[in-house]
C-alpha cells in the first residue's frame, strides 16, 4: 500500500503545502545564497552619502549601491591586505576593475598559498580555502593576530555570489604554480591545474565575475565602481609607503595615512573660507590618528586590520574620548557657565584611525562596526598631549564657547520681558500708572538698595508722584552675568523680574527705549563702597547683555545721597558726598570744627522720609545721568568685572592713588570715571579684607579685635557674644556678626594646623582638628581673652606710636600694629581678593626670632621651612621651587597592619575617616576596598587609626607606595605670598626671609621712636618734679601763697615766677558727631570743668598749672619734697641708663621676654601630652595585629603624694571685723609662681607707667598733682555664674558690716603686690571651709592690732596707701582698740576727698606717694593702722537684730571672678 504524505492533526485548517514542504532543510550554500543579507548584507539596491573616489579626488555625495556587491569585493580586497601581516616583505597590491567585462581582480604579492594537499581533507590547500566553507587559519584564539580574517567565510562568500571565481597563486617554496575555476556559484569547480614556477615567485591573484542577477543588477554601476576604487584608496592608505598599490594599471601616488586623510580634507576645505587643521600622531605601530573638524557632527574614517569601519566602533571610541574629555575640562575651564559635556564637543570633531587590533570582533559578518573592549586590543594608544594641545588651539574651544553662547541665548530668550500695560506677580514692585503705555519713555524705575532704602525712595514718591517713577528693590548684591553660568541666571528670580519690569529681549539691539516699559532706569544705593560695588553690578549686567542701551543718553541714572551731613549752629548745613571730600573740608576747618555737628549717613535707612522728601524736591540736584563716551567706558566696564581682565586688572589697583573720589558736583557721570574714581574704592576695600599687612599679619577685621581687646584690657573671660558688640560699638565693625564671631573664633583656635600662636584664649568649644574648627559652639556658650604672650609679640609701649584711624569721629584701630616678629609668618594667611590671592604657611616663631637676632648682629638669615605646632609629621622640601611636601606620620604594626599617627596638615579626621570608610570592605558603594577594617583610638586632638589592610591588596599598595595610595601626603606653596606692604600696596614675596627682610628696618625704626618717646617722657616728669618741689617749698616757707586768693593772681604769680606751663594733653578739635559716645565720662566731666574755669589774664589758664594748683594738701610738706628729691634722682638715673642704651637691646630684650613666654607654652603642651599619653597607657586599645605593637617608652608616674598648695588669705575683696580664710576648693589653687610672675608683671607695669606719667589703676603714686584719698567704691554683686553644682566654701560675716562695709571692696585683686600677707592655713587641717574662732584670726594678723581691726594681715592693693602713710606723726602714736577702723584708699577723680583729711585728727600729711614702681613703701609702719573717729554725718544705721550671714562662693569663682565686673578701679578710670 503506497504510504501517503504525513498530514496535521487539526482537520478544520488543511493546508496547502505538506509538512516537508513547510519544514526545509538546506545545505550551507543553499543557506547563504537563499538569506545572504545574514552573510553579506543586504541584497536590495541602498541609496546614502558616503565618500567616493572618482576624477582623481574624493567626494562625498549619494550613492546608489547594493552593500552585499560592495561586500564581497571588500572580501577579497582585506584577504589580500592581511598578507602584509602575514609577510611584511610584500610591497605591491594591484586591483583592476573592469565594468564593461564584469570583472575584477585582485592582486598581491608575499607568500602564496601553500600548493600542496591537505592531508586530512585529502584536496590542495588554496581548493580548501577558496572553494570550501568554514575554513580558515583565523580559528586558534590562543595565536593573537592582526589580519581581517576570522569566521572562514571570507572569500567563500565572493565565490559563492560569482559566476566565475578564479584562484592563482605562486608557492616559491614548493616551485608550484596553482590555478582553479569556480563556477555556478561555487557549485562546479575545475581540476587545479599546477605547473612549475621559479623560487623567487610568491603571489595571488583572484578574479571574479559578481553574479549581477543575484544583487538585481544587469551591470558595474557607475556609483558601485566608485566605492569600489574609493576602497581600493583605503587600502592605499592603511598599508602606507611600504605597498604600492594599482588601480587599472595606475599606481595611486598615497605614501602614508596622513595623505589618505588630506584627501578627505582638501575636499570638504572647497566649501569652507579657511583651511582644515590637519593633527596627526603616529603611536607605537599600530595606531595612526589624523585629528580635524567636522561642521556640527561627528565623523569618522577608520579602519582595523584593514577593514573600513565604516561605523566606527570602540576604536574610535578609545580615541575620540581622550580628546573630548580633554577639550571639553578646557572649555569648561576657561568658561565655567559654558557647561560643555564630551558629546558635543565629539560633535565638531573629525577622526580618522587606523587601528590593528588583535583578533578584531565586529557586530556581523558585514564588519561595519568593531565590538573589542579596549582591554583586548592587543595594545594601548594614549593620545600624546602635544596632539590634545594642537586639537585645543585648532579652533575648537572658540567654536564650542559660540555654541555654548548661542545656546544660553537661545535658553534665555525664555525669559523675556514685553511692553505691557500692567503687570502681575512680581513681589514688592510698585510699578508706575504710565509703565509699558504710551509715555513709557518719561518712566523711571527706581532699583533700591533693599526695604529700607525702598521705603526712602516711597517716601520721595509722595514729592513726584507715581505716574512716571516705579521702584523695586534688590536683595543684596546681583549676580555677576559675565562670570555666571546660563542656569545661574536663568535661576537668578531678581535678574528675570528686571527683565519683565523693564521689558528687556535678549540679545535685541537697542537705539531708543520706545520698546522698554521704562525710559529710565536709576540705582538708589548706599554711598559707601559697597553701594558702589551695587551700582557696577547692575551697569555690568547691561553692558554684557544689551550694550546698546548704555549708549542711549539718560537709560542710566544714578541718585546720589549725602554720606554726612553738617549742620552749623548759625542754621547752615553742607553735605558731602564721598568721605575725601569731607576729610578734605575738615583739614580747612582747623580749630573751628567745634561748631559743626556731624551725622554720618552709612545707609540710605539713616536718612528720615522727611530728608527722603526733601531729596527728591530737589531731584536735579540728587539725579545724576550716566553717559557713554567712547569705546573706553566699555573697556573699563569689563576691566572691573571680566574674568579675562584679570592681570589688567591687577594693574588698575596698583595705580590706585589714597585720596580719588569721583566729582559729585559734576551733572554727568561717564562709565571711566565711575569705573576709575569710585568703584575702584570698593575693589581696594575688598582687597585690604581678604588680604593681611605684611606688618603685622592681621587683616582689618582681626585688627579691630585685637584693638578692641588692647583697650578693654581683656585680661579677664568675656562672652564671645558679648565682646562681639563692644568691638561693633568700639572699632566702627560694620559688617554682619557673625562674620566678626567666625573672625574671634579664628584668632583663638589652637589645634593642629590652626595658629602656631593663638592671640586669644579658648575658654570653651572653639572648634577641632576633627572638623577643621567647623565644631565650634556658638559665640553665646564660648568665652574668651587675651593670651598671656599676645602683649609680648605687641609691646604695650608701642601703642602710643601708631598710626590710628578715625572713622565717624572717634580714634579707631591704627593702620597696623607693629609686633616684635612678622606674626603673618607666624600663623601664615589665605585669602582671595579683587585681582589677587594670598597663601602663607605657618612657620617656627623660634626660627624667626633667631633670624631676627642673625639680622641685628649683622648675620646671613637661615632658610626657614614652614612649621606647624603640635604636628608630627614631616614637611620636606620637594623639586618643585617653593614647594614643600607634607606627610602624615604611620607606624608599621605588622605586614598587613599600620597605625596612622598623624595626617597631613589641613586634612581634618572627619574627612579622613570618611576617606577610609569609601575604601572598607563591606562599606555601601566601594568598588575596590582596599582594607578591611580600622579603628579610632584618637581624640580631639591626636590622631589614632589603626588600619588593617586587604591581604591581597598589599603588594598593589605597596608598590604605589602606602603614602600616596592612603592620601597621606600634600603639598604647600610659597609661591603665591602677597601681601600688603607698610605704605599699602600689594606686594608678592618669593620666601619668608624676603618678608623678614622687609619687616626689619621698620621694626627698627619703631624701636628708635619707642626709645625717643620714652626720653621725652622722662624729660617732662623730670621737669614736672622739680616745678613740684619749687613749689611746695613756696609754700612751706610762705614765698607762695595758695589759700584765700584769686585764681587769676595766682596764676599770673606762678607765671613771673618761672613755673614751666604743663597744658593737659586734651582732644583736637573735632566736629561734634551725632550719636557718638565718648568712651571715658569721667574725661568728659573734668573737661568740662576745666572748660568752665576762668582763662587768666596774660594768656595762662588753669590747664597749665593744675598740676601744682591740684596737690592736695597732705603733700606739701617738706618730707614729700625729700621723696620727690629722690624720685627726681631715681628718674634721672634711668634716663641716663636708658640714653646708653642700643636700640638693638631692647629689641633684643623683648625677644627674651618672648622666648619666655614661648617656652611656658611649650611646657604646657609637653605637660597636657604627658598626661594625655598616661591616660591613653591605662587604656591601651585592643587593635588588630596579632603581635602587639611595641609600646613607646611611657613617663615615669610621679609617686610622690603632690603637694597641697596653699589658699592665699585674701581679704581685699571683703573688708570684715575678723579676716575669714577660705579654703580654696580642690584644683583651683594657684601657684606661688603663677603669683611670683603675676607680682612681676605688676611690677613692670609700674615702672613703665611711671616712665610714662601715666597715672594707673591703683597706683596713683605718679599722679602727685590729684593725689587725693579714695571714695569707697560701688557695691558689687556676687558672681553667681556657672550651672553645676560645686564644692562650695563658706564665709561667716556679722550682719551689722554686711551693708556698709561691702562699699569697701577693693576692686584690684588683679594688680595687687603682697605686703607681709599672713601665712595661709594648709588644706589638709581645712577641707570644709568654715569660719574659724575670731581669736585664731587675730592672731594671725601680720600687724599688731586690737581683735576689731578690718583687713588685718590681708593684702595691700599697691600703690594704695593706708592713711596711715597719709597722717601718721613722724614718731608714730598708739591707736585705740574701742574706735573701729576703715581702710581707706586714694582716688584719682574724688575732688571732695580733702575733706575726709580736714575733718581727721590734725597730724603731718605724709610724703606724697612715689611715681615709680619701686617707690612704694616697705617701712613697718605701712602696715600700720590709723584710727579716724566716727563722724556724726557717716555713722552707720544701727540695727536691732543682729544675726549671722552665710555667703556661699561656688568652686567656678576664683578670687578673680569676684572682680569680673569691677567696679570703679583705677585702671577702668584711665582706660583711654
Amino acid at each position: 500500500m503506497e504510504k501517503r504524505p504525513l498530514q496535521t492533526s487539526n482537520a478544520t485548517n488543511i493546508p496547502s503545502k505538506t509538512i516537508e514542504e513547510m519544514y526545509q532543510k538546506k545545505t550551507q550554500l543553499e543557506h547563504i545564497l537563499l538569506r545572504p543579507d545574514t552573510y553579506v548584507g543586504s541584497i536590495e539596491k541602498h541609496t546614502q552619502n558616503l565618500w567616493i573616489y572618482e576624477n582623481d579626488e574624493m567626494v562625498h555625495r549619494s550613492i546608489s549601491y547594493v552593500p552585499g556587491l560592495y561586500k564581497i569585493f571588500d572580501e577579497i580586497l582585506v584577504n589580500a591586505a592581511d598578507n602584509k601581516q602575514r609577510d611584511p616583505s610584500m610591497d605591491s597590491l594591484k586591483v583592476t576593475i573592469d565594468p564593461e567585462a564584469n570583472t575584477v581582480s585582485v592582486y598581491n604579492n608575499g607568500d602564496g598559498v601553500p600548493v600542496e594537499i591537505h592531508q586530512e581533507e585529502k584536496v590542495y590547500v588554496p581548493e580548501l580555502i577558496f572553494g570550501h566553507l568554514l575554513t580558515s587559519s583565523n580559528y586558534d584564539d590562543n595565536v593573537k593576530k592582526t589580519t581581517g580574517g576570522r569566521n572562514g567565510y571570507g572569500a567563500k562568500l565572493t565565490n559563492i555570489f560569482s559566476t566565475e571565481f578564479v584562484i592563482e597563486t605562486a608557492d616559491g617554496r614548493r616551485l608550484k604554480k596553482y590555478k582553479q575555476v569556480f563556477s555556478n556559484n561555487m557549485g562546479n569547480k575545475s581540476e587545479p591545474v599546477i605547473t612549475k614556477c621559479k623560487s623567487s615567485e610568491n603571489w595571488t591573484k583572484v578574479t571574479f565575475k559578481p553574479d549581477l542577477e543575484k544583487f538585481k543588477m544587469t551591470y558595474l554601476e557607475e556609483d558601485v565602481v566608485a566605492l569600489m576604487k574609493k576602497r581600493v584608496l583605503d587600502m592605499a592608505g592603511c598599508l602606507g609607503k611600504t605597498v604600492k598599490v594599482e588601480l587599472n594599471g595606475t599606481l595611486l601616488r598615497i605614501k602614508s595615512f596622513r595623505d589618505y586623510a588630506d584627501l578627505f580634507m582638501k575636499s570638504a576645505e572647497k566649501s569652507k573660507p579657511t583651511p582644515l587643521p590637519r593633527i596627526h600622531a603616529k603611536v607605537g605601530d599600530r595606531w595612526e590618528i589624523c585629528v580635524s573638524l567636522s561642521d556640527g557632527q561627528f565623523q569618522q574614517v577608520s579602519f582595523v586590520n584593514s577593514i573600513a569601519t565604516i561605523k566606527g566602533g570602540t576604536h574610535v571610541d578609545y580615541i575620540t574620548n581622550q580628546i573630548t574629555t580633554y577639550v571639553m575640562n578646557k572649555v569648561n575651564k576657561k568658561k565655567k557657565d559654558a557647561n560643555v559635556k564630551a558629546h558635543n564637543v565629539k560633535n565638531h570633531l573629525w577622526v580618522f584611525v587606523n587601528a590593528l587590533i588583535d583578533n578584531p570582533a565586529f557586530d556581523s559578518q558585514t564588519k561595519e562596526t568593531l565590538t573589542t573592549r579596549p582591554a583586548s586590543f592587543g595594545s594601548k594608544c594614549d593620545v600624546p598631549e602635544s596632539i590634545m594641545k594642537d586639537v585645543e588651539k585648532s579652533g575648537i574651544v572658540d567654536t564650542l564657547l559660540s555654541w555654548a553662547d548661542f545656546k544660553q541665548s537661545k535658553d534665555l530668550k525664555k525669559t523675556d520681558g514685553t511692553k505691557t500695560q500692567r503687570l502681575r506677580g512680581i513681589v514688592k514692585l510698585e510699578d508706575a500708572n504710565d509703565a509699558g503705555g504710551r509715555n513709557s519713555d518719561k518712566c523711571t524705575l527706581i532699583l533700591t538698595e533693599g526695604d529700607s532704602a525702598k521705603a526712602l525712595a516711597m517716601a520721595g514718591l509722595s514729592v513726584v508722584g507715581r505716574d512716571h517713577y516705579g521702584v523695586f528693590p534688590l536683595r543684596g548684591k546681583m549676580l555677576n552675568v559675565r562670570e555666571a553660568s546660563s542656569k545661574q541666571i536663568m535661576d537668578n528670580e531678581e535678574i528675570q523680574n528686571i527683565k519683565k519690569i523693564l521689558g528687556l529681549q535678549q540679545n535685541k539691539e537697542y537705539t531708543s527705549v520706545k520698546s522698554l516699559r521704562y525710559g529710565h532706569l536709576m540705582i538708589m544705593a548706599d554711598q559707601d563702597h559697597d553701594g558702589s560695588h551695587i551700582k557696577g553690578l547692575l551697569i555690568n549686567f547691561i553692558h554684557a547683555f544689551w550694550p546698546s542701551l548704555l549708549k542711549v543718553p539718560s537709560f542710566m541714572v544714578e541718585f546720589t545721597t549725602p554720606i554726612i551731613r553738617a549742620s552749623h549752629s548759625n542754621g547752615t548745613k553742607l553735605s558731602f558726598y564721598s568721605m575725601p571730600e569731607y576729610e578734605g573740608w575738615r583739614e580747612r576747618l582747623g580749630n573751628s570744627a567745634n561748631s559743626w555737628k556731624i551725622k554720618y549717613y552709612k545707609g540710605l535707612g539713616t536718612s528720615t522720609p522727611q530728608e527722603g522728601r526733601e531729596y527728591f524736591r530737589d531731584l536735579d540736584k540728587h539725579r545724576k545721568d550716566f553717559i557713554w563716551e567712547d569705546e573706553l567706558d566699555g573697556n573699563a566696564i569689563e576691566l572691573a568685572f571680566s574674568k579675562k581682565k584679570a592681570e589688567d586688572r591687577k594693574t588698575w589697583i596698583r595705580n590706585f592713588e589714597p585720596g580719588t573720589f569721583r566729582d559729585h558736583d559734576a551733572k554727568l557721570i561717564n562709565y571711566k570715571d565711575f569705573v576709575n574714581k569710585e568703584l575702584i574704592l570698593f575693589s581696594r576695600a575688598d582687597l585690604q579684607r581678604s588680604i593681611p599687612s605684611m606688618v603685622d599679619g592681621l587683616k582689618p577685621g582681626q585688627r579691630k579685635i585685637l584693638f578692641c581687646s588692647f583697650k578693654k584690657k581683656l585680661f579677664k573671660e568675656i562672652k564671645v557674644g558679648q565682646f562681639i558688640g563692644y568691638v561693633s560699638e568700639h572699632s566702627c565693625y560694620h559688617h554682619g556678626e557673625q562674620s566678626l564671631a567666625s573672625t574671634i573664633i579664628g584668632m583663638a583656635q589652637d589645634f593642629v594646623g590652626s595658629n602656631n600662636i593663638n592671640l586669644l584664649k579658648p575658654n570653651g568649644q572653639f572648634g577641632t582638628r576633627n572638623l577643621g574648627g567647623k565644631d565650634h559652639a556658638s559665640s553665646r556658650y564660648i568665652y574668651t581673652e587675651l593670651s598671656a604672650v599676645t602683649r609680648c609679640l605687641f609691646h604695650e609701649d608701642d601703642d602710643k606710636l601708631l598710626d590710628y584711624l578715625n572713622e565717624d569721629g572717634k580714634s579707631i584701630e591704627p593702620n597696623w600694629y607693629i609686633p616684635i616678629i612678622p606674626l603673618v609668618l607666624v600663623n601664615g594667611s589665605e585669602g582671595i581678593g579683587t585681582g589677587w590671592s594670598s597663601y602663607i604657611p605657618n612657620y617656627n616663631p623660634r626660627e624667626i626670632i633667631a633670624n631676627v637676632r642673625r639680622l641685628l648682629n649683622g648675620e646671613a638669615m637661615v632658610p626657614m621651612d614652614p612649621w606647624y605646632r603640635g604636628f608630627r609629621g614631616t614637611i620636606e622640601k620637594s623639586a618643585k621651587e617653593g614647594g614643600y611636601i607634607v606627610n602624615g606620620s604611620v607606624m608599621e604594626i605588622d605586614e598587613q597592619t599600620f597605625r596612622i599617627t598623624e595626617l597631613p596638615i589641613r586634612k581634618w579626621t572627619q574627612d579622613y575617616k570618611q576617606f577610609l570608610e569609601s575604601v572598607t570592605d563591606g562599606a555601601p558603594n566601594v568598588k575596590d576596598p582596599l582594607i578591611e577594617d580600622f579603628r579610632q583610638n584618637g581624640d580631639d586632638a591626636i590622631v589614632d587609626i589603626e588600619v588593617k589592610m586587604k591581604l591581597d591588596k598589599i603588594a598593589t599598595i605597596m608598590q604605589e607606595g602606602l603614602f600616596k595610595k592612603f592620601k597621606l601626603s600634600s603639598t604647600i606653596s610659597t609661591s603665591n605670598m602677597h601681601l600688603f606692604d607698610a605704605e599699602g600696596k600689594i606686594k608678592k614675596f618669593d620666601t619668608p626671609e624676603q618678608i623678614l627682610e622687609e619687616f626689619f628696618p621698620l621694626r627698627l625704626e619703631y624701636y628708635e621712636k619707642r626709645k625717643k618717646y620714652i626720653l621725652a617722657n622722662l624729660e617732662r616728669l623730670l621737669l614736672i618734679l622739680d616745678n613740684k618741689v619749687r613749689f611746695i617749698l613756696g609754700v612751706v616757707s610762705g614765698e607762695i601763697i595758695v589759700s584765700n586768693r584769686k585764681k587769676a593772681d595766682l596764676l599770673i604769680e606762678l607765671k613771673k615766677k618761672g613755673f614751666t606751663p604743663m597744658p593737659r594733653k586734651g582732644k583736637s578739635a573735632e566736629p561734634q558727631v551725632a550719636g557718638a559716645i565718648d568712651d571715658n565720662s569721667e574725661e568728659q566731666e573734668d573737661e568740662q570743668d576745666t572748660v568752665s574755669r576762668p582763662v587768666s589774664v596774660e594768656g595762662a589758664t588753669w590747664g597749665d598749672y593744675e598740676y601744682l594748683l591740684s596737690l592736695p594738701i597732705g603733700t606739701l610738706t617738706l618730707e614729700s619734697v625729700q621723696k620727690l628729691r629722690d624720685e627726681k634722682a631715681e628718674k634721672e638715673k634711668e634716663f641716663e641708663i636708658l640714653m646708653g642704651t642700643p636700640t638693638t637691646s631692647l629689641w633684643m630684650k623683648d625677644l627674651d621676654e618672648f622666648e619666655t613666654k614661648l617656652d611656658e607654652l611649650d611646657n604646657k603642651d609637653a605637660e597636657d601630652e604627658r598626661k594625655r599619653s598616661s591616660q591613653a597607657s591605662k587604656k591601651a586599645p585592643n587593635g588588630f595585629a596579632s603581635k602587639a605593637a611595641k609600646k613607646p617608652p611611657q613617663p615615669r608616674k610621679n609617686t610622690k603624694k603632690a603637694k597641697t598648695v596653699e589658699p592665699e588669705n585674701d581679704n581685699s575683696s571683703m573688708e570684715i571685723e575678723n579676716p575669714v580664710e577660705v579654703a580654696k576648693p580642690k584644683g583651683r589653687a594657684v601657684s606661688k609662681n603663677t603669683q611670683k610672675e603675676t607680682d612681676d608683671d605688676i611690677l613692670s607695669l609700674q615702672e613703665r607707667l611711671a616712665a610714662y606719667n601715666f597715672e594707673s589703676s591703683g597706683e596713683k603714686s605718679a599722679a602727685m598733682e590729684t593725689e587725693e584719698p579714695a571714695v569707697p567704691a560701688a557695691k558689687k554683686p556676687i558672681n553667681r555664674r556657672g550651672g553645676v553644682k560645686k564644692k562650695s566654701s563658706t564665709i561667716v560675716l556679722d550682719e551689722s558690716d554686711s551693708d556698709n562695709d561691702v562699699n569697701n571692696i577693693d576692686d584690684d585683686d588683679d594688680f595687687e603686690v603682697q605686703q607681709k600677707a599672713a601665712p595661709a592655713p594648709e588644706a589638709g587641717k581645712k577641707k570644709g571651709g568654715g569660719r574659724k574662732p575670731a581669736a585664731q584670726n587675730t592672731k594671725k594678723a601680720a600687724a599688731p592690732a586690737a581683735p576689731k581691726k578690718r583687713n588685718v594681715g590681708g593684702k595691700q592693693t599697691m600703690g594704695q596707701k593706708l592713711l596711715t602713710d597719709m597722717l601718721q606723726p613722724a614718731e608714730g602714736t598708739g591707736t585705740s582698740p574701742e574706735k573701729k577702723v576703715r581702710k581707706m584708699r586714694e582716688s584719682p577723680f574724688n575732688k571732695k576727698s580733702g575733706s575726709i583729711l580736714g575733718r581727721a585728727a590734725n597730724k603731718d600729711i605724709s610724703p606724697i606717694a612715689d611715681l615709680s614702681a619701686g617707690s612704694a613703701s616697705n617701712s613697718p609702719a605701712d602696715d600700720d593702722v590709723v584710727e579716724i573717729a566716727p563722724q556724726p554725718t557717716r555713722a552707720r544705721p544701727q540695727r536691732a537684730n543682729r544675726t549671722q550671714k552665710t555667703y556661699v562662693l561656688s568652686e567656678t569663682e576664683s578670687d578673680n571672678d569676684s572682680d569680673d565686673d569691677a567696679e570703679l578701679s583705677d585702671f577702668d578710670e584711665d582706660e583711654d
